[in-house]
């Protein structure tokens, strides 16, 4: 992504035009962060619990707006914040989050 950020941007713009396979895509993330909500629903515990919590929670109200946002909603919202500008701030966030994740997924705590 950050490498081809023009080329995910035009291919994103892609996908908000194209009807069916954000329907697809919607009620795929809706169905996974139903899932992370459902099995890991805790606010407690450290930083990790809340962060898969929180994931959970985020992903969940994507797949909402996703499946019932319309198309022109969806691109009005993206061209007002200037996603294609600002395309290195949520792929930082992305990276980091998914960074942490992975180091703590193979940490053991000493026991």
């Amino acid at each position: 992504m950050a490498l081809r950020h023009r080329s995910f941007a035009e291919t994103a713009g892609w996908l908000i035009h194209d009807r069916p396979l954000l329907l697809v895509l919607g009620m795929i993330t809706l169905a996974a962060g139903l899932a992370l909500v459902l099995a890991h629903n805790i606010w407690s515990g450290g930083a990790l619990p809340i962060v898969i919590t929180l994931f959970g929670w985020v992903t969940l109200a994507r797949g909402i707006v996703l499946v019932t946002a319309p198309p022109e909603a969806l691109a009005s919202f993206f061209e007002t914040i200037g996603i294609e500008k600002h395309f290195y701030v949520p792929a930082a966030l992305s990276f980091l989050l998914g960074a942490y994740l992975t180091a703590m997924g193979f940490w053991r705590p000493a026991r």
